[in-house]
């Protein structure tokens, strides 16, 4: 099999670009913002930040808030059918409203 060239954010140029309207410098509100166990989120990439970035597949899901891990959380996301765990810094998360999701 062949090994694939790059890494995870290869060929996610449109996935992971900003509105022109949202550009600028990342809010310390939602940079710091906290969670509890049990919490619904939405994952929804901020690009200028690196650090606690998902594989892109992920990009758009929901899931639900474990624990945490450091300054990250633990988020569980189903994938077809199985559960999957991931380490995600608050900055790439959205609270879920009950209508979202």
């Amino acid at each position: 099999m062949a090994q694939r060239i790059g890494s995870s954010r290869r060929k996610s140029r449109g996935k992971f670009t900003k509105h022109p309207r949202r550009r600028g410098k990342v809010s310390i509100t939602r940079y710091f913002q906290s969670f509890s166990a049990g919490d619904k989120v939405i994952l929804a990439v901020e690009p200028s930040v690196h650090k606690g970035m998902y594989f892109p597949r992920f990009h758009g899901r929901s899931g639900i808030v474990v624990g945490q891990c450091g300054s990250c959380y633990e988020v569980e996301v189903t994938d077809i059918s199985k559960k999957k765990k991931l380490i995600v810094h608050p900055v790439h998360l959205k609270r879920c409203i009950d209508g979202q999701h």
